[in-house]
C-alpha cells in the first residue's frame, strides 16, 4: 500500500481558523509562531490546518485579503520549521459537519458547489506552487449516507477545477459518516496518483466521546475506562450513542477492550486502500478530556500500534483546547510518552 510520505506524524490546529468566532483577536492569538515552534520540536512532521470559508470569503463569496493573509502566515511558519502541511476546508457555504452551523443544502445547490469550486480553484491558484510540502483537502466530514452519490460527483468536479492550476498536489479525499473508514468503499476509484483516501478515527466513540455535551444522547456525567470489557463497550454504546458507531461484536464480549479491534476496523481501510493502490490517511483522531491522561495514553498507544504496522500517516485532533487539547494542562502527565507515539 502507498504511503502518503512527509505526514506520518501530525497534529491539528482546530479552533484557530475554524470552528471559532471568526474576529481578528482569535486568528491572531490563537495560535502563534512559538506554537509552530513547540509542534516541531515535538518531532512532528506536518500540520493539519482547518479553516472555515468565513475566513476567506464574505457571505456574497468575494475573496478577503486579510483571511488569506493568515493562510500566507502559516505556510511560511511552516515552512520555515520545516513541517509540510494540510489545507483543509472544515466547512464550506451551505455545509458543516457541525448541524449546529445552520449550513445547509450544499448537495443539492448548483450555485453553492460552483462558489465551492471557485474558492478551490482560488486557493490552488495561490498555493499549488507549494506541492512538495503542501496537500489539500477538500471538505471536511461529509455525514449522511445519502449524499455519498453526489459527494463523488462533487468531489470528481473539484479535482479537475484543482488540477488546471495544480497538476501535482496531493488531494484528501474522504466520505459519509464524518469520513467514515465504512466510506471509504463508496469513494470513487481514485482521479489520478496524487488522490489520497482520507478517514478520522474517534473509535469507540463512547470511550473517545465519553461525556461530551454535543454528542447526541449522551449523558454529560458519563465516565468508563478504557480497559472496560468489550461487553461493557456494547452496554455503553447502546446506552449512550444515537448516531452510527463501529461494530463491536465478534470480539470475546468478557475480553477487555484490546489491539484486535483496531486491527479488524483499519484492516477494512487498508484493504479497500491496497486493492485501489492508493494511500490512506487518518486525518483527526484523539480523545476527549474528560478520560483520564493515563487511559487516553492508552488508546493512542493502541491505534498508533496499528497505523505503524500499515504506515498509515496521521494528524491527532487537536494542538490546543477544543476539549482535546494535547498541549493543555490535562495531558502533561502523559504528553513525553504520547510524544513518542503520535
Amino acid at each position: 500500500m502507498k504511503q502518503l510520505t512527509g505526514y506520518m506524524h501530525g497534529i491539528n490546529l482546530g479552533g484557530w481558523l475554524s470552528q471559532c468566532d471568526h474576529t481578528k483577536e482569535r486568528y491572531d492569538n490563537f495560535i502563534v509562531k512559538e506554537d509552530i515552534a513547540t509542534i516541531k520540536d515535538w518531532g512532528l512532521d506536518h500540520i493539519r490546518v482547518p479553516i472555515d470559508y468565513n475566513l476567506v470569503e464574505d457571505n456574497k463569496g468575494n475573496y478577503l485579503e486579510d483571511g488569506f493573509k493568515y493562510l500566507d502566515k502559516v505556510i511560511d511558519w511552516a515552512g520555515e520549521y520545516g513541517l509540510n502541511m494540510i489545507l483543509d476546508l472544515h466547512k464550506t457555504f451551505g455545509f458543516s459537519f457541525d448541524s449546529g452551523e445552520q449550513e445547509e443544502g450544499f448537495f443539492d445547490n448548483k450555485s453553492y458547489q460552483e462558489r465551492f469550486y471557485r474558492l478551490w480553484e482560488e486557493m490552488a491558484k495561490r498555493y499549488g506552487k507549494n506541492s512538495d510540502r503542501m496537500c489539500f483537502e477538500i471538505l471536511n466530514e461529509v455525514t449522511d449516507k445519502e449524499f455519498c452519490e453526489r459527494w463523488n460527483r462533487i468531489s470528481n468536479e473539484c479535482i479537475k477545477r484543482i488540477r488546471v492550476y495544480a497538476p501535482d498536489i496531493k488531494i484528501l479525499i474522504g466520505g459519509y459518516y464524518n469520513n467514515s473508514i465504512e466510506a471509504l468503499k463508496d469513494l470513487d476509484m481514485p482521479a489520478d496518483e496524487n488522490i489520497i483516501y482520507n478517514f478520522h478515527c474517534y473509535e469507540p466513540l463512547v470511550f473517545t466521546h465519553q461525556g461530551g455535551y454535543w454528542v447526541d444522547g449522551m449523558d454529560t456525567s458519563f465516565r468508563m475506562p478504557f480497559d472496560s470489557t468489550y461487553k461493557q463497550y456494547n452496554e455503553y454504546t447502546d446506552q449512550y450513542l444515537d448516531r452510527y458507531a463501529e461494530d463491536i461484536s465478534g470480539f470475546d464480549m468478557d475480553k477487555p477492550m484490546g489491539v484486535e479491534y483496531f486491527e479488524k476496523m483499519i484492516g477494512e481501510a487498508v484493504r479497500v486502500a491496497s486493492e485501489r493502490d492508493v494511500a490512506l490517511y487518518c486525518g483527526e483522531y484523539g480523545v476527549i478530556n474528560l478520560a483520564t491522561a493515563e487511559d487516553s495514553l492508552k488508546w493512542y498507544k493502541m491505534i498508533c500500534s496499528v497505523f505503524d504496522k500499515y504506515g498509515i500517516g496521521r494528524a491527532a485532533w487537536t494542538y490546543k483546547e477544543m476539549d482535546f487539547g494535547l498541549v493543555d494542562e490535562h495531558m502533561k502527565p502523559v504528553i513525553d510518552e504520547l510524544l513518542t507515539v503520535l
